[in-house]
């Protein structure tokens, strides 16, 4: 049985490489891959599985087995054409999770038309906080505050609906401090620890990082 997510990263720039590296570092299996020998030789001493390919060959797709991979992120926002190849045949080849980095809105509307399940820009979000989200399974988003502390949104889980937070002691568990709940677009800090949790709702947390691996 798997037991570690795997990651393919495509496209090795100074974002790619900031998530590949992020990911491995954190112990997870990453393939590293770009068009370019001279980029994968380079990268090659601190990216342990790195190949030089055209992930827009449907047969290298099949080749590098990118149909076991649990997420591909694709950093190739300069060309758009490649991007768009690379989330179809990703998406056809049954992979659950494709993120795509994208220029501009226009790119970014036109990669989640064919099948990309996140679109991210590059001056919002840096690879190693992306490499942070996914390495922070079930969050939705999460900020930094310093070295040990984040600001985190996290969905209410299944076992959690009905149960308010006395009963849950999330802070004890899993350090988390809840500062508000949010549900749609309403953002409620009065929070009430008697108020049962209810499906569709996100927590708005401060947490310990060295303690988010026990949600996972």
């Amino acid at each position: 049985m798997k037991t570690k997510k795997t990651y393919a990263v495509f496209g090795l720039g100074r974002y790619g490489i900031a998530v590949a590296k992020e990911l491995v570092e954190n112990g997870m299996e990453v393939i590293a891959i770009d068009a370019e020998q001279k980029i994968v030789n380079d990268v090659a001493a601190y990216l342990p599985v790195c190949k030089c390919a055209d992930v827009t060959d449907p047969e290298v797709i099949s080749r590098l087995g990118i149909s076991n991979i649990d997420t591909v992120i694709i950093c190739m926002a300069s060309n758009l054409e490649a991007s768009v190849m690379a989330v179809t045949l990703c998406k056809e080849a049954g992979v659950k999770r494709v993120i795509a980095k994208c220029a501009n809105e226009m790119h970014q509307k036109i990669l989640l038309r064919v099948g990309a399940d996140q679109v991210v820009f590059p001056e919002n979000e840096s690879g190693i906080r992306l490499a942070k989200n996914l390495l922070s399974s079930g969050f939705i988003d999460m900020i930094s505050l310093s070295k040990d502390v984040s600001v985190i949104e996290i969905d209410v889980k299944d076992e959690w609906c009905g149960k308010n937070l006395i009963e849950l002691n999330l802070r004890q568990k899993y350090g988390l401090n809840i500062v508000a709940f949010k549900k749609g677009e309403n953002v409620n800090v009065n929070i009430n620890p008697e108020q049962p949790l209810e499906a569709e709702t996100t927590l708005i947390v401060i947490a310990n990082i060295a303690k988010l691996g026990k949600l996972k």
